[in-house]
């Protein structure tokens, strides 16, 4: 028996050439957006190409299966994920190349965040195949959305390392990216995040999202340390979890008067043993505030008008 036959799935080798006909889709890669909570976040557009498809290509054919059940398609499905990727991608390549459509989907949002699709949309496009994307739901960005935080600049970072020394350093990293911060993360490693965060990037302003579009939708917004002590005392929340942090500025404007003393403090330190350039950087590197504000203050300090 063939490892399709064994999975329940359409035999690799079965080309349906015959298939399009709803709104006569040309051939080629579909990236194609799922809801993320709510079913009823599907497109017109993403349902015309899921029946239409000669394959859909699913983060994990059982998830998708009650999505695409509730809008009676019956198309057929394979699964592509971390684990089977390298073996699939040629299989789905192949279809292409023989001028099949394909769509991709993964459990929930908008592929290629945080899964392997981005992979098979590099080779497809290195082998000349039509790559087109229906967007839609996307679990970042609908955080982002409900934050409050700035948008018009943001990070997304996904999933911060387990590990405590790994995940500290990737926070310190990411310290000084002058922009909105989105990470992915687990329940049960909510609250240790949000206190790594914290000590790494400086108490800043931060929203933990959760069920999003779904009934139960929670946002929860105040600084990463008081987060991080409601989730110790609370206990792990239900639900896929994003979390939302504010740039270097929001950190500034969040506590001026500690933000001023510890600033002034460390240019000072830094004035008294290099220029202001060189002292600027220093503090920069060392406290995560935005480049120009602390130029602007070692001016000051230093008896020079900015």
């Amino acid at each position: 028996m063939s490892l399709d036959a064994k999975e329940g799935r359409e035999p690799i080798g079965a080309a349906t050439q015959s298939k399009p006909a709803e709104g006569m889709i040309a051939p080629g890669l579909y990236v194609v957006a799922t809801p993320i909570g709510n079913a009823e976040d599907i497109t017109l557009r993403a349902l015309r190409v899921l029946r239409t498809a000669h394959v859909i290509a699913c983060e994990d054919t059982r998830v998708s299966a009650k999505l695409l059940g509730r809008y009676g398609i019956a198309t057929a499905r394979l699964a592509y994920h971390d684990h089977n990727a390298e073996r699939m991608r040629p299989r789905l390549l192949a279809r292409l190349a023989a001028g099949e459509i394909v769509a991709l989907i993964s459990d929930a949002g908008t592929p290629l965040v945080s899964d392997p699709g981005f992979k098979l949309v590099r080779e497809a496009i290195a082998h000349g195949v039509a790559v087109t994307t229906l967007p839609g739901p996307s679990a970042p960005l609908a955080a982002l959305v409900l934050s409050g935080l700035p948008s018009d600049r943001f990070l997304f970072a996904g999933f911060l390392p387990a590990k405590d020394a790994a995940r500290r350093s990737a926070l310190a990293a990411l310290k000084t990216v002058p922009a909105t911060l989105i990470f992915l993360e687990s329940a049960p490693r909510l609250a240790a995040s949000l206190a790594a965060m914290a000590a790494e990037l400086g108490d800043r302003p931060a929203a933990v999202a959760r069920e999003l579009t779904k009934l139960h939708e929670e946002v929860r917004r105040a600084s990463l340390a008081a987060l991080a002590e409601h989730y110790r005392e609370a206990g792990p929340p239900r639900g896929e979890i994003v979390v939302v942090v504010g740039g270097p500025e929001e950190a500034l404007a969040q506590a001026p008067d500690v933000r001023d003393a510890a600033l002034d403090d460390a240019l000072r330190a830094a004035l008294e043993r290099m220029s202001i350039k060189d002292a600027t950087s220093v503090v920069v590197a060392a406290l995560g505030l935005p480049r120009r504000a602390v130029y602007a203050r070692a001016l000051a300090l230093a008896g020079r008008a900015p």
